[in-house]
């Protein structure tokens, strides 16, 4: 490939010392300079270093961090062209080792670490051994693990408690709910990108050819889903590994896209490839210094001022004045014990060496921790509750760097302290429908949700849904004549009616719920419990959590909980449906206590309690399966799961509505093994915000799928969009919730398109309102879920129905419809007479349960405030 003209060098160098932001073709460009263009390349990259570092309180200083590598296993399921650290369970045993190293392998390593003053320890090993080796697998299942990832967990947790080491992880690829399995045991993570060069991996010949962990959309998906985990994550690429320079610019371009989304690359790797014998590409040219040189100036130039940018330094041929001219920051973990095994040939050099190196090019070397010190004086929610004082034992308070004079030492890996005990405005549920709230949105608005200005640029649609031309007609005849066999393009077509088209659907519809369920209207006696709302999940869609210093945060302790199951019995309930934030300081043990709290108060209660998103933190805070740890919530009293935490189940959609939430395929994966369980579930779909029909009906058609399979779904729940205090709408990306027809046409579609698999589809009166709940129960639905009692969820959102509905309210509703009522339970069977007859004698008196606040709960309210303020989905007993 012809190298770049005199003139295109020139226009891009003079764009970089401008500060005018390169595109792809220019930094390509760049990455070619040679000679004096290098040179002017590498001193605009440095200006834009050093402007960095003066922001971030630093000037002059360059990091290193010292560290002990620990293989743990050198097993791996990819086949990479040059790499020598994976090897053969025969090539382990012909040299004495095992298939992973042992606990006290482990432990050795980071002890003889700690004697030397290192402080982090760096795990690196194989992607999934398990997957290709069955040697790894046996190893695994005899030693008591599921998987590898979880004997990185073990050990992480060993480090921390028996050295004080501070664990980066490096497993290869791992998924969302991996992320939530390790943060808690880890400050960093890492993974290298490489490259995004997808011919690199999918040619025969490419040096990742045969390694499926190396296809460039897995592992930029793992860098986004380190980002929605709140993961300070470590990435880089490699050069020369058969890249052109356009791909290689284009790998620097998708970092800083993920990193400007989610902010939480802490730091860049630019490394250069080292042909190795006894590989694939062992004949491979190596990389040289100077193009090494022009790729980190080029990277400081894309990635900006910021960004830590790192070259390992036993890589560099001694050209460290060059690396720091280039726009480096850092030199990575250096270690004073252990080798580089993945580069074995190239010792590290000695640190006092490295200090002097740095001192000739102007620059002061000072330690740091494998978790940069932006993060760390972040905060939560980039470092869990868990590790804090593992990683604070070791920091320089005023820097957020190493505190050098201080040696690792053992800390007990525990949960907080009494994390369910009362805290902050815990009579919300009450105020929110006199006083509201103090604020429209929470502390960190700006900064909690990810970028918003690259959120915009990903959002499918801000508008109403786009309008389709169809066969209406013939779409209405095949809905009335079998629902069942409405093809896609049918489906769109009435998800778009309108006028006379529109009523004929609902009609339909109707008549459908009619033969289905008959003409009563359903309904539960049942009291909301949301036992905290205190979050960092970072859900764009939700004005309920609140950071745990925010003016409107709470959490209520067991007694409360129980307290508030014990009134709600006395009225008349026959179920309490309890959902809370994802509280950092939360155990996943918490949720079995909150479920035997109510059962031991009050035992014939059902417990509707948990959605996906919290029995997946529930289990990855334990270490347990997802069904493991259903199973043993099943046995402390959950009765049956809400089906939240869903919103569309498309993740296109997905991931503009929420920075952190579960995936879609994990929502599915917890539903389905609670039903497998006999935990019934309610299903959901929230609507009305950057979704279009499209999505609507993909997600009624995953959800007639799992149906099919499981049959554990008791109902669909619609849930309208509440757009008003939503941060996706006040940041100007989403539409103000849907409209009247949108709603109606949803409703009929959940009726028809989940014909013979759900046959109870509800309304939210919370956010329709009694008028609103009623159309939807002439449009075919047949269930106006609960009394509810107290509800914060919606009404934050901004909802303007209320928090309660009394029996004699709903029945209003089922009449405006021109329909009979009945009282249910949460399994949709038949009430005992008892709790008909307690419910009416209570009927309306709701204001007599509100408990009494602890006067020793701080207590603010503003009556200038927003009244109503949050998100949409969760207000429902589904």
């Amino acid at each position: 490939m012809p190298g770049p003209t005199a003139n295109a060098m020139r226009r891009a160098l003079k764009r970089a010392t401008n500060g005018v932001a390169l595109d792809v073709g220019e930094a390509a460009t760049l990455l070619q300079a040679t000679g004096e263009d290098l040179a002017e390349l590498l001193l605009t990259a440095g200006r834009l270093r050093d402007a960095g570092l003066r922001d971030a309180g630093r000037p002059g200083t360059v990091t290193y961090s010292k560290k002990v590598f620990i293989p743990l296993t050198r097993l791996c399921r990819d086949r990479c062209h040059y790499c020598t650290f994976a090897t053969t369970p025969g090539a382990l045993r012909r040299e004495g080792h095992g298939m992973y190293l042992s606990p006290d392998e482990v432990l050795a390593i980071a002890r003889q670490g700690a004697e030397l003053g290192c402080k982090e320890a760096l795990f690196t090993l194989g992607d999934r051994p398990e997957d290709r080796w069955p040697q790894a697998r046996e190893w695994l299942d005899a030693h008591g693990y599921d998987d590898t990832l979880a004997y990185v967990r073990a050990m992480a947790i060993r480090v921390l408690e028996e050295t004080g080491l501070l664990p980066h992880l490096n497993p290869g690829v791992m998924s969302w709910t991996d992320f939530q399995r390790l943060k808690p045991v880890a400050p960093s993570m890492g993974m290298m990108l490489e490259t995004t060069a997808t011919r690199l991996w999918s040619e025969p010949g490419g040096p990742h050819y045969g390694s499926p962990d190396k296809d460039p959309a897995v592992r930029l998906r793992v860098l986004e889903d380190a980002g929605r985990s709140n993961v300070p994550f470590t990435t880089g690429i490699l050069i020369g590994i058969g890249e052109n320079y356009e791909e290689r610019a284009q790998s620097l371009f998708a970092i800083r896209k993920v990193s400007r989304e989610y902010h939480g690359i802490q730091e860049v790797i630019i490394q250069n490839f080292r042909a190795k014998p006894d590989t694939a590409m062992r004949g491979m040219p190596d990389a040289q210094v100077a193009e090494l040189a022009a790729a980190i100036a080029v990277a400081r130039l894309v990635l900006g001022p910021a960004a830590r940018i790192q070259a390992p330094p036993n890589l560099v041929d001694e050209e460290y004045a060059l690396m720091l001219q280039a726009g480096i920051d850092d030199w990575g973990g250096v270690s004073p014990l252990t080798p580089d095994h993945v580069n074995p040939e190239r010792p590290w050099p000695q640190i006092d060496h490295l200090v002097a190196r740095t001192a000739e090019a102007g620059f002061t070397l000072r330690e740091r921790l494998t978790v940069y010190p932006e993060f760390i004086q972040r905060g939560e929610p980039w470092l869990d509750p868990r590790i804090v004082p593992h990683v604070a034992a070791l920091t320089h308070a005023a820097t957020g760097l190493a505190n050098e004079a201080a040696r690792p030492e053992g800390i007990a890996w525990q949960e907080p302290d009494a994390p369910l005990t009362t805290s902050g405005r815990t009579d919300l549920h009450r105020s929110i429908d006199t006083v509201g709230r103090t604020h429209d949105r929470r502390s960190d608005f700006e900064s909690a949700y990810g970028d918003w200005s690259s959120l915009r640029e990903k959002t499918v649609s801000t508008s109403a849904p786009d309008r389709l031309d169809g066969d209406v007609r013939a779409a209405l005849s095949q809905a009335a004549d079998d629902p069942g066999k409405l093809n896609d393009e049918q489906a769109l077509a009435l998800f778009h009616a309108d006028g006379a088209a529109l009523d004929a659907l609902t009609g339909i519809a109707d008549a459908v719920r009619r033969d289905v369920v008959g003409d009563e209207v359903t309904y539960v006696v049942t009291r909301n419990i949301n036992f905290t709302n205190v979050c960092y999940t970072g859900c764009r869609f939700c004005a309920f959590a609140q950071r745990r210093t925010d003016a409107d945060a709470y959490t209520l302790s067991l007694d409360q909980v129980a307290d508030r199951a014990a009134q709600a019995w006395d009225v008349g309930a026959t179920e309490v449906c309890m959902q809370g934030g994802i509280h950092p300081d939360l155990p996943g043990t918490a949720y079995f206590d909150i479920a035997r709290a109510v059962k031991e108060r009050v035992p014939g209660m059902h417990v509707h309690a948990f959605s996906p998103m919290e029995v997946v933190n529930g289990a990855t805070r334990t270490g347990m399966s997802i069904r493991d740890w259903l199973t043993a919530a099943k046995e402390a009293g959950l009765d049956s799961i809400p089906g939240t935490a869903a919103e569309i189940l498309d993740d296109e959609v997905r991931w503009i509505l929420t920075k952190g939430k579960l995936p879609a395929a994990t929502w599915v994966e917890v539903v389905s093994t609670a039903h497998e369980l006999g935990l019934r579930s309610s299903s959901t779909m929230m609507y009305g915000h950057v979704d279009q029909p499209r999505h609507w009906l993909a997600h009624l058609r995953l959800l007639a799928s799992v149906q099919e399979r499981t049959g554990g779904f008791t109902e669909f729940v619609t849930l309208p969009f509440i757009h008003t205090n939503a941060p996706l709408y006040l940041a100007g990306i989403s539409r103000p919730g849907p409209t009247m027809r949108d709603n109606r046409a949803v409703t009929a579609m959940a009726r028809l398109v989940l014909h013979g698999r759900i046959d109870n589809i509800q309304t939210s009166w919370v956010k329709l309102g009694s008028e609103g709940a009623a159309e939807m129960l002439r449009s075919g639905a047949n269930d106006l879920g609960g009394t509810l009692m107290e509800e914060t969820i919606s009404r934050m959102a901004g909802s303007r129905y209320g928090s309660y509905k009394s029996i004699r309210d709903l029945t209003a509703i089922a009449e405006a419809a021109g329909r009979p009522s009945r009282q249910r339970t949460s399994l949709y069977g038949e009430v005992p007479t008892e709790r008909i007859t307690a419910g009416l004698a209570s009927d309306g008196h709701l204001p007599q349960l509100l408990p009494v606040i602890s006067t020793d709960a701080p207590h603010t309210t503003d009556p200038h405030s927003t009244t109503g303020a949050a998100t949409s989905a969760g207000s429902t007993r589904g």
